[in-house]
């Protein structure tokens, strides 16, 4: 398959960079950089940079995009309220994609909580996740998203991490006779990596700023 675009993979070795390759490789995408714990490895410059990496290495990345100047999809979790802060002023420069969770279904949930929290306001409400062992944030970054839907009112989030979960998020909603759950499973990091691909072809054609995949996933 000729290639489409050329990119850069920063956090290239980890489980979702892994995914995000295998994704963009078979779409006809040429990976000519990449930054991990093995270090730099230089092809070509990059048409885009795509950050599956740590919260510790966001100065790093921020430090290629703007030497490059490219469009930055970045999928790190657990960034402080200063990162957040810097990606929008690096927005200024290029198109920015940031997200803590690129499924769609996840996007979904969102849509529905928002909606369950307005037609049931008095109930009592609790978020659950569980990831893999791995994971270092805790709560996940798409539980705290789910939580920015609450801001009026205090959330108990439970964490869980077993295994090698992907990703699991339920938000459970209690009235006096009833309990309305809505869930969103993940079977495989493909759908992250399918996500990021779908972000990185909407950076590539929007203007300088800052973005969020529900921007992306509801496009007008």
């Amino acid at each position: 398959m000729e290639s489409k675009i050329k990119y850069g993979l920063i956090g290239s070795s980890g489980r979702l960079g892994n995914e995000v390759k295998t994704v963009l490789n078979e779409n006809g995408y040429n990976q000519v950089f990449q930054f991990d714990i093995e270090g730099e490895k230089y092809i070509d410059r990059p048409d885009i940079i795509i950050d599956c990496s740590l919260p510790e290495v966001f100065s790093k990345s921020i430090s290629y995009v703007e030497k490059y100047r490219t469009p930055f999809v970045i999928a790190t979790t657990g960034l402080s309220n200063d990162q957040i802060l810097k990606l929008k002023d690096v927005s200024k420069i290029v198109p920015v994609v940031q997200s803590y969770n690129f499924s769609i279904g996840i996007q979904i949930l969102l849509k529905l909580t928002e909606i369950a929290k307005e037609k049931l306001s008095d109930w009592d409400v609790e978020i659950s996740e569980t990831h893999h062992r791995f994971k270092k944030d805790k709560p996940s970054g798409t539980a705290k998203m789910i939580n920015e839907i609450f801001k009026d009112k205090k959330v108990n989030i439970s964490s869980l991490r077993l295994g090698n979960v992907p990703g699991d998020h339920t938000v459970y909603f209690g009235g006096l006779g009833e309990i309305l759950s809505i869930s969103h499973h993940a079977t495989s990091r493909r759908t992250f990596a399918e996500g990021i691909m779908r972000s990185v072809e909407f950076a590539l054609k929007k203007e300088n700023g800052f973005y969020t995949f529900n921007e992306v996933v509801f496009e007008k």
